[in-house]
Order: C-alpha cells, then sequence, then structure tokens
C-alpha cells in the first residue's frame, strides 16, 4: 500500500487530516513519571532501575499475545504480569495487592512531556488529533483526564484487538475516522512503530525524545531517511504543520 511521498509540504500539510500520537514516552514521560512515584512511595528502592526493568519488559509480554500464548490481554493486566514478577528483584514482595493495584496504575498518572498539552492544543485547532497506543482505553482516557490531554479521540489496540506494530491498528485509525491511510500521520518517538505505519501507507513524523529512557541512558535521535518530517518536540511538529 505504498503512497508516493508530497512534492511539497503544502501538499502534506493540505493532505494530512489525522494526527495519531504514539503516547508512551512520545506524548508522556512514562521513566520520569515512574521514578517520581518511587521515589514517594518506596524511597530506597532505586527508581531509574526499577522504571527501566518494568519498561522492559512490556514487548515481551506484547509479543506473548501476538504469538498466541496469551489471549488478548489489556496492557493494564501485562503491566501487573510483569510488575509481580518484579517486585522481588527490587525486595518488594511483601506488597500486598491494594498496594501493587495502586502502584500498576501509575502508568494511568503519567505526565506529559512540558510541551505536550501547548503543542496537542495548536495542532487541534487544524487536525483531528488522536491517540493511537498499545494501552487500553481505560488507562488512555485516565491519563489524558490526569495529564489534560486534549484528544478529539482515544483509540487504542483495544479497540483494534491488535498491538501495533499490527497493520491492523494503524488502518483502524483510517477506517474509523474514513479516511485513506495516507491522510493519517503518525507522530511517535520510536522508528519501529513509524516503520509500521509507513508500511500501511500512513505519513510518519518522528519527534525527538531523547530523554525517554532518563539522563543515564539518552537516546539516539538523529534523522532516518522514510519520515516525512522530524521534529524536535511537539511544537516544532506544529511549526512545521503551520498550526
Amino acid at each position: 500500500m505504498d503512497t508516493p511521498h508530497p512534492a511539497s509540504l503544502d501538499d502534506l500539510k493540505a493532505s494530512t487530516h489525522v494526527l495519531a500520537f504514539d503516547i508512551f514516552g512520545t506524548v508522556v514521560d512514562w521513566h520520569g513519571s515512574i521514578v517520581r512515584e518511587m521515589q514517594g512511595l518506596y524511597p530506597s528502592v532505586d527508581g531509574n532501575a526499577f522504571a527501566l526493568a518494568w519498561r522492559a519488559g512490556y514487548q515481551p509480554a506484547m509479543a506473548r499475545v501476538r504469538s498466541g500464548e496469551l489471549g488478548w490481554t489489556r496492557i493494564d493486566e501485562l503491566h501487573r504480569l510483569i510488575l509481580d514478577d518484579l517486585l522481588p528483584r527490587f525486595d518488594l514482595m511483601y506488597l500486598g495487592d491494594a498496594e501493587r493495584v495502586h502502584l500498576n496504575r501509575v502508568w494511568h498518572r503519567l505526565d506529559a512531556w512540558p510541551d505536550s498539552v501547548a503543542g496537542l492544543q495548536r495542532l487541534k485547532q487544524k487536525f483531528t488529533i488522536c491517540s493511537l497506543s498499545n494501552g487500553n482505553l481505560g488507562l488512555l482516557t485516565n491519563m489524558a483526564k490526569h495529564a489534560g490531554l486534549p484528544w478529539d479521540c482515544v483509540l487504542s489496540a483495544e479497540v483494534f484487538r491488535a498491538y501495533k506494530p499490527d497493520p491492523a491498528a494503524y488502518l483502524g485509525v483510517s477506517d474509523v475516522f474514513d479516511v485513506q491511510p495516507h491522510q493519517v500521520m503518525l507522530c511517535a518517538a520510536h522508528h519501529d512503530d513509524l516503520e509500521g505505519a509507513r508500511a500501511c501507507g500512513l505519513r510518519t513524523a518522528y519527534i525527538e525524545r531523547p530523554l525517554e529512557f532518563g539522563a543515564s541512558k539518552p537516546k539516539d535521535v538523529s534523522p532516518q531517511s522514510g519520515n516525512d518530517l522530524h521534529a524536535r518536540d511537539i511544537h516544532a511538529l506544529a511549526d512545521l504543520l503551520g498550526c
């Protein structure tokens, strides 16, 4: 489903109707948010190591769903499975169920990057903006409420029962809004996510988040070929798109 890149930025702006955003790391700072929660709840724990270890279980857990080892399982439940396995490594095996439930819901309470809310408000004036995350609907809705994210629509892999990079997730956005795939632009801080979107005919915008994994593990945010746009942050994306 290859679609030629537009001849100019003006063509790109004219042909794009929907901006779909990856969430974890792109719009919200999962690492910093979890570190702050751990410092408040369990100050003796290395919050940086805990956050990184929890996130490291994310892709393997989804792979168990994709392979059929697990039936359809929401991210909330996958996060809990990872958490329960993680607690002994950080001497937190004593936590009761209520404490585990509260800690697991930290993913509902993630804070936005400083530019996210105002940048999204700018983009919302010209485009339909929505989430396209592997996070489940309840998680994404609570997060939007907590962080003030001004979505026109909350879309999740849960709607399509397919975790990215399954084509059903990307093409589901164009189906929901009744537009062609090339009229949707995925905005993300992860090149593998953008690659999956491009393979389905979507436009792509890379957003730099060098501190997604914290200051101890900076990301290479160099431009890569294939993306339509490369932006320092969401304000820069709004500048590029004329908002």
